[in-house]
C-alpha cells in the first residue's frame, strides 16, 4: 500500500483534478485504490459518486476506530476497484492553524487499520490518495504524516514558483518535526497549453528553481478533463481525443510517482537546485516516451 498526499498552497490550481486523474489511471491498470477527500470542497466526492455513508471523513478524525472508518469508506460510482473515504463540509471546523501533535497522528492512525477492514476475498488496497486542501493546517498537516510521498501541483502562472515553493517549505516542516521519511515526489505542472508562449517561460522558471523535481510529464488544458468531471467518469472512460492525450500524461505520472515512492528514501526533502545524474536520465527517459506517444 503506497500512500500519496497530493497538495498546493495556492488554490484553484486543479489539484483535486490530479488527485481524480491519477484514481483513473490506477483504475486502468487494476490498482485497488482509496481516495481520501480531506478538502472541504469535497469535489473530489463529489466527482466520485459514491453512495451515502453513515460517517465520514471528520467522523474518522475525531474518532479513528475502524468501525467508524468502516462506514466513512464507499465504493465509488466508478467501479469497485476505486473507493472513497468520503469528505464532509464538517472538516473545515477541524482545520486547525496550529493543532495538538496528537491530533495529528488521528488520520495515520486510522489509515493504519484499512488492512483489518477487508473480507477475506477483497484485494488490499494499492494506492491511497490524499486530496489535500490549499492551506497548511491541521488537515494538510495530518496527510503528510500520514503519506509515504508528497506530490505537489502547480500551473505555469506568474505565481507558479512561489506558490510551489511555499508548498515545498510546508513538505520540509512536516517531514522534519513529523515524518522523516516522506518522499517529495515532485512537482507536477497542470493546464499548459504548449503553444503559449508564456506557459513554457513559467515551466523553464520552475526548472531552474526546482531543477529535476519538476515533472517530465505535464498535463495539458483540455475541456475533456472538466467534461468528465461533470459527468462523474474516469478521464479514462471518456473516449474523446483531448481525454486520450491527458489519459496518457496521466499514466505516465502514475508510473514516476509509483516509481517515487518504490524508490523510497533516494528522493530526500532537501534543496534540490543541482539535481543528479540519475535523476536527469529518467527526466529524459519519460519526455521521449512523452514526445513518441
Amino acid at each position: 500500500m503506497q500512500t500519496v498526499a497530493v497538495l498546493s498552497l495556492k488554490g484553484g490550481v486543479g489539484k483535486t483534478t490530479i488527485v481524480l486523474g491519477l484514481a483513473s489511471a490506477a483504475q486502468r491498470r487494476g490498482a485497488r485504490t482509496l481516495v481520501v477527500d480531506l478538502d472541504p470542497q469535497c469535489n473530489a466526492t463529489a466527482t466520485l459518486d459514491p453512495d451515502d455513508t453513515e460517517a465520514t471523513l471528520a467522523d474518522v478524525l475525531e474518532t479513528p476506530r475502524p468501525a467508524v472508518l468502516r462506514d466513512a469508506i464507499a465504493r465509488s460510482g466508478w467501479g469497485e476497484e476505486v473507493d472513497v473515504l468520503v469528505g464532509s463540509e464538517d472538516l473545515e471546523l477541524l482545520n486547525d492553524q496550529d493543532p495538538d501533535p496528537r491530533r495529528l497522528e488521528k488520520l495515520a492512525r486510522a489509515l493504519e487499520e484499512l488492512a483489518h477492514l477487508l473480507s477475506d476475498d477483497e484485494l488490499p488496497y494499492q494506492l491511497i490518495l490524499l486530496d489535500c486542501p490549499p492551506s497548511l493546517g491541521r488537515l494538510t498537516k495530518s496527510a503528510l504524516i500520514a503519506a509515504d510521498g508528497a506530490l505537489l501541483v502547480t500551473e505555469p502562472t506568474l505565481f507558479a514558483v512561489s506558490g510551489a515553493q511555499r508548498a515545498f517549505e510546508a513538505v520540509e516542516q512536516v517531514a522534519e518535526a513529523h515524518n522523516s521519511d516522506l518522499a517529495l515526489l515532485g512537482v507536477v505542472v497542470n493546464r499548459v497549453r504548449p503553444q503559449s508562449y508564456e506557459h513554457q517561460y513559467r515551466i523553464q522558471e520552475l526548472r531552474e528553481h526546482f531543477g529535476t523535481m519538476v515533472m517530465p510529464v505535464a498535463l495539458p488544458d483540455r475541456l475533456a478533463v472538466q467534461q468528465a468531471q461533470g459527468a462523474c467518469m474516469p478521464i479514462h472512460a471518456w473516449g474523446t481525443p483531448g481525454s486520450r492525450e491527458v489519459a496518457l500524461a496521466l499514466n505516465l505520472l502514475l508510473a514516476r510517482v509509483l516509481r517515487g515512492v518504490n524508490r523510497g528514501r533516494q528522493r530526500p526533502v532537501i534543496r534540490t537546485d543541482e539535481g543528479n545524474e540519475a535523476d536527469e536520465n529518467e527526466v529524459d527517459e519519460d519526455e521521449r516516451v512523452v514526445q513518441d506517444g
